[in-house]
């Protein structure tokens, strides 16, 4: 879906807004707004962009792992000093000057939701255009950041908790922006505010959330739990269960069916015993009689399965047949008239009767990828940056050292900075085998960067002073130290604990 660039009005002169084309949001941007104004004018238009965010915990259903993002940002300004998409990653990383340049501190915050709604300044179409290489929003905020200093142009956020804003970017968030729309939280959006002249857009609205369009009929014994549309015009049989659906215009649903967390768009056909459980079902699809679809199953425009049949979880069906993998040496000098060539013969041997039933037409595309479980399991070990628990201790020890100083000024502006992350590293570093780790990402820190083998002691005494490392492992990991490490890089052992304290707090 590409965005949109909303450019001036007489209302708002000198502010443009950039929007995804498939955003769904009740989101009042007039602070937002003022806020960025204000910015312009105080700061001689340095802040070309206003993000808009919304918080959200890693485990909300509109969170998915491919719009996941995580963010740096100036406590005092809301200035955005980091931005980047998390998908596929198991560890971050941030520049260190990052956290030396602020005084009011700087947050990284992973429970924002990105609205995909920016407030912009005239000189974004320009910036955009001249920079040929920016193809997305996200290719424009990167490169704004990384080059900040060079360009002098900033960008800030405006973070709302109460309002909503998503982005259907995908199928997982498509269902779970209808479920929010149906459960009211994107009020005054809702299914029977209808925005349009026709009769048949319109809708009633009852207790549990149930909506009924003009002429729907609902059969004897049919049961409607809670969160369900039916579009004007759909037969309901008798004796079904349909609960967190969305059933459109001109469905028709036999007896004895199951619709949960299901999509039916315009004049789908369901018969007699279906069961259907999270998944879609496009314009015209017919399920035949007993058919059973697994969570996350699509039924593209004029598919028919069934009958009797079970899809598995996670495929999808289409009347078009699916693209012939082509070797990874083909690259852009292929010629596609190979892959019509393929496609014509999968349609000269017809329909698989055990991919879509005796009586179906459609070819399966793709079967199970990775479940609900798993996605939910990579959105929980990304929670707080809380990723890989040995690596991480190990990570942060090696960063908050890794400065390209002498030893003369190394412990002077290294001390501070432990100091005041001393209540993140002993967050990590709790168990035995997380201070044996620390230690050996420190020495080999200092194995390293020779030249700065003095400081290591004053380090150690730091690590200890601050209550992050033991005494009792700092002295038996020093007992059991590689031998072999360069004459220099341990100048003081441990056991002299009284000089080197006193030598901190004379720098200190």
């Amino acid at each position: 879906m590409s965005s949109v660039m909303l450019m001036p009005r007489p209302w708002c002169a000198l502010t443009s807004f950039w929007c995804m084309g498939d955003v769904i949001s009740n989101i009042n941007i007039t602070r937002a707004l003022e806020e960025h104004r204000l910015r312009r004018k105080l700061e001689k238009n340095v802040s070309v962009m206003t993000m808009i965010f919304k918080e959200s915990s890693p485990s909300h259903p509109t969170r998915c792992h491919e719009e996941n993002v995580v963010v740096a940002v100036d406590n005092a300004t809301n200035r955005v000093l980091h931005f980047q998409k998390t998908q596929g990653l198991r560890r971050f990383s941030f520049p260190l000057s990052l956290f030396q340049g602020s005084s009011d501190g700087v947050e990284v915050r992973y429970d924002l939701l990105d609205c995909h709604i920016s407030i912009c300044s005239p000189q974004v179409a320009q910036l955009f255009t001249d920079n040929f290489d920016y193809q997305t929003r996200d290719d424009f905020v990167r490169g704004l950041l990384v080059n900040e200093e060079i360009l002098g142009n900033q960008i800030h956020m405006h973070v709302t908790a109460k309002e909503y804003g998503a982005r259907v970017s995908n199928l997982h968030m498509y269902s779970a922006v209808c479920a929010d729309v149906i459960r009211r939280w994107v009020y005054p959006l809702t299914p029977e505010a209808n925005f349009t002249d026709s009769t048949t857009q319109s809708c009633t609205h009852s207790r549990h959330n149930i909506y009924r369009g003009p002429e729907v009929s609902l059969g004897h014994g049919s049961i409607l739990e809670e969160n369900v549309l039916l579009g004007s015009g759909t037969v309901i049989g008798s004796n079904c269960f349909i609960t967190n659906s969305v059933i459109g215009p001109g469905c028709r649903i036999g007896d004895n069916v199951v619709l949960d967390q299901t999509y039916l768009w315009q004049g789908v056909r369901v018969a007699t015993g279906a069961q259907i459980h999270q998944s879609l079902l496009c314009d015209n699809a017919e399920v035949k009689e007993r058919v059973t679809l697994k969570p996350r199953c699509v039924l593209t425009s004029q598919v028919v399965v069934g009958p009797n049949i079970m899809l598995p979880e996670g495929s999808v069906i289409s009347l078009h047949p699916p693209d012939a993998e082509e070797d990874e040496d083909d690259g852009e000098f292929s010629d596609d008239s190979g892959t019509d060539q393929e496609k014509e013969k999968v349609k000269m041997k017809g329909y698989n009767p055990a991919e879509v039933g005796v009586a179906g037409k459609g070819y399966l595309w793709k079967a199970a990828g990775m479940n609900m479980e798993e996605e939910e399991e990579l959105q929980q070990n990304l929670w707080g940056l809380k990723i890989n628990m040995e690596e991480e201790s190990e990570s942060e020890s090696e960063q908050s050292m890794d400065s390209p100083l002498d030893s003369s000024r190394y412990c002077a502006l290294l001390l501070p900075l432990l100091k005041a992350w001393s209540p993140v590293f002993r967050n990590y570093i709790k168990r035995a085998a997380d201070h044996l780790e620390a230690l050996a990402a420190i020495e080999d820190f200092f194995l390293e960067h020779e030249a700065l083998g003095i400081s290591m002691a004053k380090v150690l005494m730091a690590f200890y002073q601050l209550e992050i490392l033991a005494e009792e492992t700092i002295l038996s990991w020093f007992s059991q130290r590689d031998t072999t490490a360069p004459v220099g890089v341990i100048e003081y052992p441990p056991g002299s604990w009284a000089g080197t304290s006193k030598e901190l707090a004379a720098e200190g």
